[in-house]
């Protein structure tokens, strides 16, 4: 299959605050082949550290240092990768109240 065959899908993930948007976004990630079992092992040891040992998959998304202290998302987060069949783009928003101009820029 070659690159004119793929197509071109984007998610964005909106939702409340401390739904698990991003566990569950970032484990799609990793099940869909997005980023290497190397770096999740390497989140959940970071995370451990901070005692949110079950914040590995979010960290994929969560890439700031207050995101990943306070265990909330501020900023939108961009991830890009392929599969055999498409090309996925993912755009997680932040769902705090205090930060809804981001989530609306994430969503435009």
């Amino acid at each position: 299959m070659g690159k004119e065959d793929k197509t071109e899908g984007k998610v964005v993930v909106i939702g409340e605050i401390c739904f698990g948007k991003e566990e569950k976004t970032g484990h799609l990630i990793y099940q869909c082949g997005g980023i290497d079992k190397r770096t999740i092992e390497k989140f959940e040891k970071e995370a451990a550290e901070l005692g949110k040992g079950s914040f590995k998959y979010a960290w994929v998304l969560d890439k700031l240092k207050a995101e990943r202290e306070r265990g909330i998302t501020i900023d939108i987060a961009l991830w890009k990768f392929e599969t055999p069949r498409y090309y996925v783009t993912v755009i997680d928003a932040p769902g705090h109240r205090d930060f809804i101009k981001n989530m609306i820029t994430g969503y435009f």
